[in-house]
C-alpha cells in the first residue's frame, strides 16, 4: 500500500479484541475494553463514543511495534554507524547496514517499512485528533487525556519521519482516500507540530496509568519534549540565538524531568548491572528508570505480531557448539544474530573503572554442560595436548571467552578464546573473525519458554531518565557551561563506576576542562558518552544525524568503523522510497532527497 495514496478509513473497521492483541500487556486488555466489540460498526461510527473511541487510540500506538523489538528499529536507528557493522561481515540488509547501493529504488526493507507504518499510525492519530469533540467523553480531563495521547503520538511518529527523511509529507488532518499529488513541508514547520504536540501533551497526560504502565505519560512527554528540543536545536546556525534558544530549552525541559523525578515517579536505577539484569526487566527497576516503555506480553498471541521483543538475538555471537555449550536461555538464541560492535565502540569503555562495560557485554561463558577435552577436540581448537583429559564442571568451569583484550598463553588454557588478535585487525580497527565477536548482552531475555524460542518478551525502554541527563549535558555544552555539562555526565559516570573492590567513582568523574577541550572534549566526547550509555538502543544514528553535519557524517563514521566504506554526507536522510515518488502525479516535483539519483 502506497503511502501517498495513504490508507483509506473511511471503511475500516476497528475491533478492540484486535488492539488489545496489539497493545498487549500495555493496556492490560482490562474488561471494559475486552468486552466492548463494534464488530460491524463502521470507522465513523467508533469514534463516536468513548469506547470506541479509546480503541482506536489503542490502534494508534500499534506500529510502533513494528519498529522497536524488531529488526527494522535495529537496523535503521543503530547500524551505519560508528558503533555496529553486519554479524560476521554479512552483506545483510546493505542498504542500512554499509550504505551499499542506497537510493530511492533500492531502499531497504526497513526503510520502506517505517515510511508505511509511521505513516499509517500519524492518519489514525489525525482521525482521532480531529474527531474528538464529538466522542462524548463525560468530561474535560478525560477527553484531554485521549487527546493528549494522540497527540503524543503523532509528535512521537513524525520525530522519525522528518529524522530520516528530512522535510516531507507533514498531514495534520485524517487522509480517507488517494491522494495523487503531494508538497513537501520544511522541517522547521515539522518541529513547530511536533513542539505544539508535546506541550500539549506534557500538560494533560496523568503521572501514571497505572497497570496501564506503557501507555505515555507526563514523563513519556516531556522526555521527548526535551529530545525534540535538542533535535531542533542543530538545524539553527551554530551560534546563533535560535540555536541558544532550542539548546535552552532542551536543558531546561530535561532538567525538569530530574528535578521533579520523584513527582513524576522515575528513578535511576542502582547501577548499569541491575538496570539490564534480564530479572528485573518487568520490575519498578526498569520501570523507574524508563519515561517511556514498550510492554510485550508472555502471552504470546497478546503481542503485535506474534514476535514480541526480538532483541535478544539481534546482537547475540554464536556460543553453543562450543566444548561445554550447549544453547540456553541464560546465554540466549545466538542462532539469528545481526549487528556486532566495533573495535572503537569496544574500546571506548574503560572496563577496569566502568561498570556499564560488563553490564552490557558478555566475555566469557561458563560450562553449562558437562565435557571432556582429548587430544583431537584441543588439536581442532589449536590448543596444547597437555590440556586433554581436563573435564568442564557445568556452572563451574569456564568454557569460553570472546574478548577485546590480548590473552597470552591460550594454546595451555583448557577453554576455548578469541581474543583481540583474532576478532579484528588491529592496525585499522576492521574485522578479521568472519565467525565470532564480543556480544551486546542488554536485551537477554529470560521470559522466553525455551533455549530456541525466537520471540521475545522483555519490556523496550524507549525514552530512559539517563537521557535526560545526557541531553542536558550536551545543551550545557551547546551553550559553553562545560561545568555543569560535567556535573549531569558524572551523575551517570558515578553511578557506572565500579564500587568493589575499588571505588572507582573520582576517578570517573569528568571536569570542566575535559568537557570543554576544544580537541577531545565538547560534541565528541558527548558522542563518546552516548555511547557508552546508551550503545544499542534506537540511538545511535539520530545521534550521528544531529551532531554531524553535511561535512563530516561520512568521515566521522569511516574514521571508527573502517569496514564501512560508502557511506557519503548525503547518507544523512534516507531516500524516498521510488514506489512512493512514482504513485504521485506530481512526483517530480516532489523531488527525490538531495544526492540520490532516483
Amino acid at each position: 500500500m502506497l503511502i501517498f495514496k495513504i490508507i483509506t478509513m473511511k471503511n475500516k473497521i476497528y475491533k478492540v479484541a484486535g488492539y488489545c492483541m496489539l497493545t498487549a500487556a500495555m493496556l492490560s486488555c482490562n474488561n471494559r475494553l475486552e468486552e466492548y466489540n463494534p464488530s460491524g460498526a463502521t470507522a465513523e461510527a467508533a469514534w463516536t463514543t468513548p469506547q470506541g473511541f479509546l480503541t482506536n487510540v489503542n490502534g494508534a500506538y500499534q506500529e510502533q511495534r513494528a519498529y522497536y523489538g524488531k529488526e527494522d528499529g535495529a537496523l535503521l536507528a543503530e547500524s551505519g554507524t560508528d558503533l555496529w557493522f553486519t554479524a560476521n561481515k554479512s552483506t545483510y540488509a546493505g542498504q542500512i547496514t554499509r550504505y551499499t547501493s542506497l537510493n530511492g529504488s533500492n531502499p531497504g526493507n526497513p526503510t520502506t517499512s517505517i515510511f508505511r507504518l509511521f505513516y499509517r499510525a500519524i492518519n489514525i492519530c489525525n482521525a482521532g485528533i480531529n474527531r474528538i469533540d464529538n466522542a462524548g467523553f463525560p468530561n474535560v480531563d478525560e477527553k484531554n487525556r485521549r487527546l493528549a495521547e494522540l497527540r503524543f503520538l503523532r509528535a512521537f511518529y513524525y520525530w522519525h519521519i522528518v529524522e530520516q527523511f528530512g522535510g516531507i509529507v507533514l498531514r495534520t488532518t485524517e487522509t480517507t482516500d488517494l491522494q495523487l499529488t503531494a508538497s513537501r513541508s520544511s522541517v522547521s514547520a515539522f518541529y513547530d507540530l511536533i513542539l505544539s504536540d508535546l506541550k500539549f501533551a506534557a500538560d494533560n497526560l496523568p503521572i501514571d496509568w497505572g497497570q496501564e504502565y506503557s501507555r505515555a505519560s507526563k514523563k513519556s512527554a516531556l522526555g521527548m519534549l526535551a529530545r525534540a528540543y535538542l533535535s531542533r536545536a542543530y538545524y539553527a546556525p551554530a551560534g546563533s540565538a535560535e540555536r541558544t534558544e532550542y539548546l535552552t530549552m532542551a536543558r531546561n525541559t530535561a532538567n525538569d524531568v530530574i528535578t521533579r523525578a520523584s513527582e513524576l515517579n522515575t528513578a535511576l536505577a542502582t547501577s548499569p548491572a541491575d538496570l539490564w539484569n534480564p530479572a528485573n526487566n518487568k520490575t519498578d527497576v526498569v520501570r523507574k528508570e524508563a519515561l517511556y516503555i514498550i510492554s510485550n506480553s508472555t502471552t504470546v498471541n497478546l503481542n503485535y505480531d506474534g514476535n514480541g521483543n526480538r532483541l535478544h538475538g539481534w546482537y547475540l555471537t554464536t556460543y553453543s557448539g562450543r566444548p561445554g555449550l550447549i544453547r540456553s536461555i541464560q546465554y540466549g538464541f545466538d542462532n539469528e544474530k545481526r549487528l556486532q560492535p566495533t573495535l572503537h565502540l569496544l574500546d571506548l569503555f574503560n572496563e577496569q573503572m566502568d561498570g556499564r562495560y560488563a553490564a552490557s557485554f558478555q566475555e566469557t561463558w561458563n560450562a553449562n554442560t558437562s565435557y571432556t577435552w582429548t587430544t583431537a577436540s584441543a588439536a581442532s581448537f589449536g590448543k596444547s595436548t597437555t590440556i586433554a583429559g581436563t573435564q568442564l564442571v557445568p556452572n563451574t568451569s569456564l568454557a569460553l571467552q570472546i574478548t577485546k583484550q590480548v590473552v597470552p598463553d591460550k594454546a595451555t588454557k583448557p577453554w576455548v578464546i578469541y581474543d583481540r588478535n583474532d576478532l579484528y585487525n588491529t592496525s585499522d580497527g576492521t574485522i578479521k573473525s568472519l565467525t565470532d565477536f564480543v556480544p551486546m548482552k542488554k536485551f537477554l531475555d529470560y521470559t522466553r519458554t525455551s533455549p530456541d524460542t525466537r520471540a521475545g518478551f522483555n519490556d523496550i525502554m524507549v525514552i530512559r531518565l539517563a537521557e535526560m541527563y545526557l541531553i542536558s549535558a550536551e545543551a550545557e555544552v551547546g551553550l559553553n557551561n562545560f561545568a555543569a555539562a560535567a556535573d549531569k555526565l558524572n551523575v551517570l559516570r558515578v553511578r557506572a563506576a565500579i564500587k568493589t573492590p575499588v571505588n572507582y567513582s573520582e576517578a570517573m568523574k569528568l571536569t570542566a576542562a575535559q568537557v570543554g577541550d576544544a580537541t577531545t572534549g565538547r560534541l565528541n566526547l558527548i558522542l563518546d558518552e552516548r555511547a557508552r550509555e546508551l550503545c544499542g538502543e534506537h540511538l545511535r544514528w539520530y545521534d550521528l544525524k544531529r551532531i554531524l553535519n553535511e561535512d563530516n557524517f561520512a568521515s566521522y563514521i569511516k574514521n571508527r568503523n573502517r569496514d564501512i566504506t560508502t557511506v557519503e554526507n548525503y547518507h544523512r536522510l534516507r531516500p524516498v522510497p521510488l514506489t512512493e515518488l512514482n504513485a504521485l502525479q506530481n512526483g517530480a516535483e516532489f523531488g527525490q532527497n538531495p544526492g540520490y539519483s532516483n
